[in-house]
């Protein structure tokens, strides 16, 4: 029987690129969206939005849905990978886009996962999203960005540590810059950025997608699965 992975934000970036990668891999894929599920591929489209708790026993009720249509109760990989990117130096973050950052990596994380654990198979694997930027400050203006994906740091012990009878494994990964449309896709677009970058990453470039997809699928290949309540940092040596 195939493995089933629900990935979170999986219509575009680094979503996106980890289901190609795990349906390659032969898993089937569930991803959320919140507007746009993107270009078609062979996976089951989910509507979500993250930040919105109220939604969550109804998004359950349909995954389960799901899940009966392939012959199963449960799904075996939850990847916690939507999310936002705001920018701001302390000195002027809003409040505003403060709450809308807990609200999506921190609180939302939380409690969808909270929902989701009766329909995670034990001995599945849980994977949250952070960054690069919750070890080292670039620029100086995402102090808001990566203190709450050091909070999902944080949270990913506890998470290990509570799910270890289960032998549910629970780690981050946590990408460099990579080319997305995170940041407006200046790391995507803009190649004076990407070299600039690239002089401050030992491998001496900016990541891909791809890169990471090619992490997600390994860290949930079975014979990863002794690791847990780890950061596996991706970002092909940035600020060594």
């Amino acid at each position: 029987m195939s493995k089933i992975a629900l990935i979170t934000g999986g219509n575009r970036g680094l979503g996106r690129a980890t289901a190609l990668a795990l349906i390659e891999d032969g898993v089937e894929v569930i991803y959320t969206y919140r507007d746009d599920p993107g270009e078609k591929i062979d996976a089951v489209a989910l509507k979500l939005t993250v930040g919105d708790l109220d939604s969550y026993p109804a998004f359950v009720d349909e995954l389960r849905t799901v899940l009966r249509e392939k012959g199963r109760e449960d799904f075996d990989f939850l990847i916690n990978n939507a999310g936002i990117g705001k920018a701001g130096k302390v000195a002027d973050f809003s409040v505003e886009d403060f709450d809308e950052l807990v609200n999506v990596h921190f609180r939302g994380v939380f409690f969808l996962t909270q929902k989701l654990l009766p329909v995670i198979k034990d001995g599945g694997r849980i994977i949250n999203l952070s960054t690069g930027l919750a070890r080292f400050t670039g620029e100086g203006i995402y102090a808001a960005y990566g203190s709450v994906k050091g909070a999902i740091e944080v949270f990913t012990r506890y998470l290990a540590k509570e799910l270890g009878p289960r032998q549910i494994s629970v780690n981050v990964v946590a990408p460099g810059a990579t080319g997305t449309d995170f940041g407006g896709g200046a790391l995507r677009e803009n190649d004076q950025v990407r070299q600039h970058l690239s002089g401050v990453i030992a491998f001496g470039r900016v990541g891909e997608p791809e890169d990471i997809a090619g992490v997600m699928v390994g860290m949930l290949a079975d014979n990863t699965k002794w690791i847990t309540g780890q950061r596996i940092e991706a970002s092909g040596g940035m600020l060594l």
